[in-house]
C-alpha cells in the first residue's frame, strides 16, 4: 500500500505501508509495477490527485479506481456554495498566483494547499495582491471525524496550529482582476520598452486567433506579453527571446500571471530553436523576421498552421510585402495614435507604423 503518512496510519497497515516521498514521485508504484498496489489519495484521485499522474504512465488495464466524494465536494457542501459556480485550483506545489485570474470582487475560490503553513502564507500573499478584505474559510479534514472549520479574512489571517490535509475557501474583496479581453494594460507587464503596446497587441491577438489548448511560438518574443496573452486565453506557448535581459522579464511575467505550467521560456536565436520546440498550431513573429526564417517555418510546422508577423522596420516590411504578393494572406497596416501633452495643451504623438502580415503555412 501506498500513500501519504495519514492515510497508512488511518489504514492500520503498519509495515506494509510506503509513503509518498516528499516532493511527490510516482516513481515508488511504477517500481511495483505487475504487482498487485493499492495507492491510498484523498477524494477524488483525478480532481489535482495522484490518479491523473498515474493513469497516464499505466495501460487501462492495470488499474481502477474508487472514488470518494473530492476535497472541493466537501468544501462547497459545508459552505453551501454552488460547485460550478466555483474557481478550483490545487496549489500543494503550484505558485500562489496561479489563482490570480480569479481575483475579482466578490468570485469564489477553493483553493487545496501543501500544508498548514501554506495557508498563511496563501492569506499573506492575497494581501499583498490588494485582497485582504477577503473572507476565507480554513477547513481542516473534511470528511473525517477530526475536521475543524474556521474564518477569518486574508488580512487578520494568523492560524498556527493548522492541520493538514486543508483547504482554503475564498470570497474576493476589493480586488478588480485581470481583464478578460487581450490588450492588457502595458504596466501589467515587466518591460524595458520592447513591448508589443496594448492596442496593437489587442490586434495581434485577434490575428492570432487562440483556441482552448492551442500552442504559440512566440519568436523575438521581447517580453513574452503575446505569449503571455495567448495563454491567459487558454492556450500554451513557447517564447524564444535571444537576449537575456528580456528572457529575465519573460521569467518576471511568467511568475506575475502564473502561467509557468503552461508558458516555457528559452534564451537564443529563433533559427536554431525551431526544431527543439513542441508543434506550434500559430506562430507569432515580433521581433527578426526574414525570409530565411519564413522558408524555415515552412519546413516544421504543421500544415495549416496560422502565422502573424508585425513589422515596424522598411527591411522587413519589404519582405512582408513580396510574401503576400506570393502567398497572400491578410497584410494590415496598423497606425496608431495616443493623446499627450503639447506644450500647455495636448497633440497626437503617433507610434511607429507598423505593418501586419496573417496567414496560413
Amino acid at each position: 500500500m501506498i500513500g501519504g503518512d495519514r492515510h497508512l496510519a488511518l489504514a492500520e497497515v503498519g509495515a506494509r505501508g510506503i509513503a509518498w516521498p516528499v516532493p511527490f514521485d510516482i516513481a515508488p508504484v511504477l517500481a511495483l509495477r505487475g504487482q498487485p498496489v493499492a495507492v491510498l489519495a484523498s477524494g477524488d484521485p483525478f480532481w489535482f490527485g495522484a490518479g491523473g499522474s498515474l493513469a497516464q504512465h499505466l495501460d487501462a488495464g492495470e488499474w481502477q479506481a474508487f472514488a470518494a466524494p473530492s476535497t472541493f465536494a466537501w468544501a462547497a457542501s459545508r459552505l453551501g456554495w454552488r460547485l460550478e459556480a466555483v474557481h478550483c485550483f490545487g496549489l500543494h506545489a503550484a505558485p500562489f498566483a496561479r489563482t490570480r485570474q480569479a481575483l475579482q470582487q466578490g468570485q469564489r475560490l477553493l483553493c487545496l494547499l501543501r500544508d498548514g503553513k501554506a495557508v498563511v502564507d496563501y492569506a499573506s500573499w492575497l494581501t499583498s495582491q490588494g485582497g485582504g478584505a477577503s473572507r476565507l474559510w480554513v477547513m481542516e479534514r473534511l470528511g473525517g471525524p477530526r475536521e475543524r472549520l474556521r474564518q477569518t479574512t486574508a488580512r487578520a489571517c494568523d492560524f498556527s496550529d493548522v492541520v493538514a490535509p486543508v483547504a482554503v475557501a475564498v470570497e474576493v474583496l476589493g480586488l478588480q482582476g485581470l481583464a478578460r479581453t487581450p490588450g492588457r494594460p502595458d504596466t501589467d507587464f515587466a518591460h524595458d520598452g520592447q513591448i508589443t503596446k496594448s492596442p496593437m497587441r489587442a490586434i495581434t491577438l485577434a490575428a492570432l486567433a487562440p483556441r482552448q489548448g492551442e500552442h504559440l511560438w512566440d519568436l523575438g518574443a521581447g517580453c513574452g506579453s503575446i505569449a503571455v496573452e495567448w495563454c491567459l486565453a487558454g492556450g500554451s506557448a513557447s517564447a524564444v527571446e535571444l537576449r537575456a535581459d528580456r528572457v529575465a522579464n519573460i521569467e518576471a511575467n511568467v511568475l506575475r500571471f502564473g502561467l509557468d505550467a503552461v508558458l516555457t521560456v528559452l534564451q537564443g536565436a529563433a533559427l536554431p530553436a525551431l526544431r527543439d520546440l513542441p508543434p506550434p498550431d500559430a506562430v507569432f513573429v515580433g521581433g527578426g523576421f526574414d525570409l530565411a526564417l519564413f522558408d524555415a517555418l515552412r519546413a516544421v510546422v504543421p500544415p495549416g498552421c496560422r502565422l502573424v508577423v508585425n513589422a515596424v522596420t522598411l527591411e522587413t516590411q519589404s519582405a512582408l510585402l513580396q510574401l503576400h504578393a506570393r502567398y497572400g494572406g491578410e497584410l494590415l497596416q496598423i497606425d496608431v495614435a495616443q493623446a499627450a501633452p503639447l506644450g500647455r495643451m495636448r497633440g497626437w504623438q503617433p507610434s511607429r507604423p507598423a505593418l501586419q502580415w496573417s496567414t496560413r503555412l
